[in-house]
């Protein structure tokens, strides 16, 4: 068992449940901190307890408001940094900007590297993210990076849902790894769906690789923003047959009109991970939400005892 009185897991203001959860997990208490905002905008951040010599592990996914949670999370490793933390780990479920991974025409940034750099620079020492949307994003960190799959517990609660004659859809060709891998776990084949986008925002199905006439559909992403290739991706497969369309995604970002979009699609339900906290009006009867706190938590005990943390998703 790993030795907890050095342990000190703190929470930002993006997901304060998911870090309540994880320290449960862990069997310890959210170290004291306020974060709050001054009057002009500005974070205000203050460690109330003596961090010296101790492992910080700050939860705070950068997801909406992207830019107000990056900063929060930066000014916090700052904090601890300068309270002579021993180690501090940054615990960003969902990683912003990892859509920006690479440029695809002139003048344009590579943002996910930038935020990779800023965490450096600030003092993050390790990364514990889920499922990013490109795993090259790990080569851009010089600090090591323990990158996490939601898939085991994606598959584990498609299981309980008892469907029958199964085949896994990835929605593009670039989340065929990902597909195999959930119907590896689900013992069944894959079908891939081929799209084109004529503009950002906006897809268009071109073919469909594999056979999913009279069979239940499950399509598996990382992220569900808008839902709009997710809900033409099921449209498509009930034209060619299939018998019913579920799906499931690791982040549910659910940017206007996605919720609307979903509720109005053949998509009898959407499994999400509460990797980003499912604001009230966002929620629905067909989006059910399960919990990667105790995969979090595990790790991090697997990590502050020294052990593999890769052996815990085999």
């Amino acid at each position: 068992m790993a030795d907890m009185k050095d342990l000190c897991v703190l929470s930002g203001s993006a997901n304060p449940k998911l870090a309540e959860d994880i320290a449960s997990r862990i069997g310890v208490k959210l170290c004291n901190a306020l974060v709050s905002r001054f009057n002009n905008g500005e974070t205000q951040v203050m460690i109330g307890e003596s961090v010296r010599g101790r492992d910080i592990f700050i939860i705070q996914p950068t997801s909406h408001p992207v830019n107000d949670n990056l900063m929060e999370l930066l000014i916090m490793v700052d904090a601890c940094k300068r309270a002579s933390a021993q180690s501090i780990t940054a615990v960003v479920p969902y990683y912003a900007y990892a859509r920006q991974d690479r440029k695809t025409r002139g003048r344009e940034p590579i943002s996910a590297k930038l935020v990779a750099n800023l965490m450096s620079t600030a003092g993050v020492d390790r990364v514990i993210t889920v499922d990013l949307h490109a795993g090259q994003i790990q080569g851009f960190f010089d600090i090591p990076v323990d990158h996490l799959t939601a898939v085991p517990v994606l598959a584990k609660n498609i299981k309980k849902m008892g469907l029958e004659n199964i085949v896994v859809v990835s929605p593009d060709l670039g989340g065929v790894t990902r597909t195999r891998e959930l119907a590896d776990r689900l013992h069944t084949s894959i079908a891939i769906i081929e799209k084109r986008r004529p503009e950002p925002g906006k897809s268009e199905v071109m073919n469909l690789i594999g056979d999913v006439e009279g069979k239940t559909c499950v399509m598996v992403d990382d992220i569900v923003d808008t839902a709009g290739s997710l809900c033409e991706g099921a449209k498509a497969l009930a034209k060619r047959g299939a018998k019913a369309v579920f799906a499931c995604c690791s982040h549910a970002i659910l940017s206007e009109p996605a919720v609307k979009r979903i509720n109005e699609s053949n998509i009898e339900k959407l499994i999400v991970t509460d990797t980003i906290p499912l604001a009230p009006e966002k929620q629905s009867d067909k989006i059910v939400v399960c919990s990667l706190a105790d995969v979090i938590g595990d790790v991090i005990v697997r990590i502050q005892s020294h052990r593999s943390v890769s052996q815990l998703f085999c």
